[in-house]
């Protein structure tokens, strides 16, 4: 069945824990002898830092036994992709879902059955519990609102490739981010539905690449050229724009596009012939009740579970997803994306 993203009714409810051969070995939980837990995760760094310092507050046993390393989703695929032989991390945290789907399909993930899954939604988790998703992350147009009032920024994505945003736009590297192969390719995909002509996606992103003056390597270069006002304009996702302005005091704002914002399943999951005892009880941590209130509150996420109570901005927030058949965008994302970074990335 194919997975559109029509999220309309899913979004209102959600808006109105081995060894180093898998699932054997000794049981981490309250023993002093925990494994190290390697985690690789997409998320910003201060979410990683309040969520793995709240773990082993929880589990002292794993107090200085917890390694973390940030990069950026497409990354950690190929990276435990390159490691399948003898996997070095145990959990994979911050992922698309087509990047976990092609993961799971090439047997890099370990099945696990948490707690939460029985009350997750389907079309939020692997069927065969070999990845979750965690939050729903829109993405939208970011913009610094320093150097341009609400008035004057992009209202929709079209308006991203009109001459006036020459050289004005800042572009997170693609190949390397989830968000933006996500964005690209949804790009393409509303403009051949099923994914038989990329060419009118492809001249839209011709377009795109000759309005932007930059590419950034990480999402910090992105960061601070923004704020720098080395371009004004960007496409990002939702919740690290909110975390970005709220707690980093960065001069950003963005718009909900008009026509309608992409929202990923961002998920996470267990590396098969990791710890995955260790690994499953962080997943289960991770979806304790109050932490996850917590994260939606403090760290603008909007979870793929039900909390007891929204934070005012979640509350308020005005969503409108675009329709995005992501069965399309995971069948074509890296023919698409690899036909990008070859043929139109810095050729406009």
């Amino acid at each position: 069945m194919k997975r559109r993203l029509l999220f309309a009714g899913a979004l209102a409810a959600v808006l109105a824990a081995g060894t180093a051969c898998g699932g054997g070995g000794d049981d981490a939980g309250g023993s002093a002898s925990a494994e190290k837990l390697t985690i690789y995760t997409a998320r910003d760094k201060k979410v990683a830092t309040y969520v793995v310092d709240q773990f082993t507050a929880k589990y002292p046993e794993y107090k200085g036994k917890v390694e973390i390393l940030n990069l950026g989703a497409q990354e950690i695929l190929e990276r435990v992709r390159a490691e399948k032989a003898n996997p070095q991390a145990d959990v994979w945290w911050g992922g698309t879902q087509q990047g976990l789907a092609a993961a799971a399909t090439e047997d890099l993930l370990a099945p696990i059955q948490p707690a939460f899954a029985a009350k997750m939604d389907p079309k939020y988790k692997d069927p065969e519990g070999r990845w979750f998703g965690e939050i729903l992350l829109p993405e939208v147009i970011m913009y610094n609102n320093k150097a341009l009032t609400p008035e004057q920024a992009p209202k929709d994505w079209d308006d991203l490739i009109k001459p006036e945003w020459k050289d004005k736009i800042i572009i997170r590297d693609v190949a390397a981010s989830g968000t933006m192969r996500s964005i690209y390719a949804s790009m393409i995909q509303r403009l051949s539905p099923d994914g038989s002509n990329p060419e009118p996606g492809y001249e839209w992103l011709r377009k795109l690449d000759a309005n932007t003056g930059s590419y950034t390597a990480n999402p910090t270069d992105l960061y601070l050229k923004m704020s720098r006002q080395q371009g004004v304009v960007s496409a990002w996702n939702l919740q690290d724009i909110l975390l970005q302005a709220n707690q980093a005091n960065m001069p950003f704002g963005y718009v909900m596009p008009a026509s309608g914002a992409p929202v990923l399943i961002d998920g996470l999951a267990a590396v098969k012939g990791g710890n995955t005892t260790g690994a499953q009880k962080f997943l289960e941590f991770l979806f304790d009740d109050k932490l996850r209130a917590d994260l939606a509150k403090d760290y603008f996420q909007i979870p793929a579970v039900d909390i007891a109570e929204k934070p005012e901005w979640l509350a308020q927030l005005q969503l409108k997803p675009m329709d995005v058949d992501w069965d399309v965008v995971g069948k074509h994302e890296t023919e698409w994306i690899n036909h990008w970074n070859s043929q139109i990335k810095n050729k406009g």
